[in-house]
């Protein structure tokens, strides 16, 4: 866990006690507002004891379980140790394990309708009657939400309760971004060992347009606003457990190799789980990709404290007036969601222009221009 994350829930314990566990196994994952973090064993042994059961609130150095060490049938094992949670700065990951059944939950988390269980008047009209028990009838359940789960939840509705929030859209043709991939992803791949995609052009082109615009790459902070002079773009990846946002660093001085390089690299650990606070920590700026889910157009919330994020959908050939004739072109709706306190309608229009211009000419990235 990192300094900025001072407990967590247990989230599951994928040991019962008799299970013989090897060092450096997983034995329980711990759930942050963040990430989910992994506590292995630190010896191989047998489990003896679980001190800690699924849903305890832990922090860093709490005992989860004892381990009496030395092979699991072993006659005389040398002594019990204990493993405990994560220390402050030790990484994060996340196990595919998490089927296995963990220990029955302490009956004292488990919350109940106060109203509902004073009262049969509580199912009324105006009052929904809550069951407390996971399963209810008509095929409904009820599952607590993840700690990630509500700690995106209070960003998102904070985001839209302090922000002025204002979108603004374009359309975009992909065309010549597309034909520049398709010459070249095959020697961009040989020469640097990763593919050529679409979302380092957007994060160039975006790059250029911050630089034009300052207060798109600006936050307020109580009555000042804190001009940013490095760029650090966060990208939004929605995985399993929820939506995460790691962030792309110095990326102004990153080509288009290094920052696919980085893009795939947080991908895969936002993906497997091994992800840490300090990849998502920070960023002045944030690109969504709801494209690759096949959205066609949305508007994007503020990431907090940025000031701006852009929003990419999917790339749908439709029929473009191009001089006097009429041609289908690869067409993309991009959006970008915008705090009206600090960025006013004007700047965030050119700011987005010039984002589509830089798309639809990638030279003009090269030039600089």
């Amino acid at each position: 866990m990192g300094d900025s994350v001072p407990d967590g829930n247990l989230a599951s314990v994928l040991k019962n006690v008799g299970d013989s566990v090897v060092v450096d196994e997983i034995v329980a994952q711990i759930e942050t507002d963040k990430v989910t973090i992994d506590v292995r064993s630190s010896v191989a042994g047998r489990i003896e004891q679980i001190l800690a059961r699924q849903g305890d609130t832990v922090t860093p150095g709490t005992k989860v379980a004892i381990v009496a060490i030395g092979e699991p049938r072993a006659a005389s094992p040398p002594g019990p140790t204990a493993f405990t949670t994560p220390s402050p700065r030790a990484p994060a990951a996340a196990s595919p394990a998490v089927t296995v059944a963990p220990p029955p939950p302490k009956p004292g988390p488990v919350k109940v309708d106060a109203a509902a269980a004073a009262s049969p008047k509580a199912d009324d009209l105006s009052s929904p009657k809550r069951a407390a028990i996971p399963q209810l009838q008509g095929g409904e359940r009820r599952v607590p939400m993840t700690r990630l789960r509500k700690r995106v939840a209070t960003r998102l509705k904070d985001s839209q309760n302090t922000f002025a929030l204002l979108t603004t859209f374009n359309e975009l043709d992909m065309g010549n971004l597309m034909e520049l991939r398709s010459q070249h992803k095959d020697t961009f791949l040989e020469k640097h060992g990763v593919k050529l995609g679409f979302m380092s052009g957007f994060v160039k082109a975006a790059v250029s347009a911050l630089k034009q615009f300052p207060a798109v790459n600006a936050v307020i902070d109580g009555d000042d606003i804190i001009y940013r002079d490095y760029i650090d773009i966060s990208i939004a990846v929605g995985t399993k457990k929820g939506l995460v946002v790691p962030v792309l660093r110095g990326v102004d001085g990153m080509n288009f190799a290094q920052i696919e390089k980085m893009i795939n690299m947080l991908g895969k650990k936002a993906n497997d789980g091994s992800i840490t606070i300090d990849d998502m920590a920070g960023g002045t700026f944030t690109i969504s990709n709801g494209g690759v889910y096949g959205s066609l157009i949305s508007t994007p919330i503020i990431n907090p404290p940025q000031s701006a994020i852009l929003g990419m959908h999917s790339i749908v050939k439709r029929p473009m007036v191009v001089g006097k004739d009429i041609i289908a072109r690869p067409m993309m709706y991009v959006a970008l969601t915008y705090d009206h306190r600090l960025i006013d309608g004007r700047e965030a229009v050119l700011f987005l222009r010039a984002v589509k211009d830089n798309v639809e000419d990638p030279r003009r990235l090269l030039l600089d221009i």
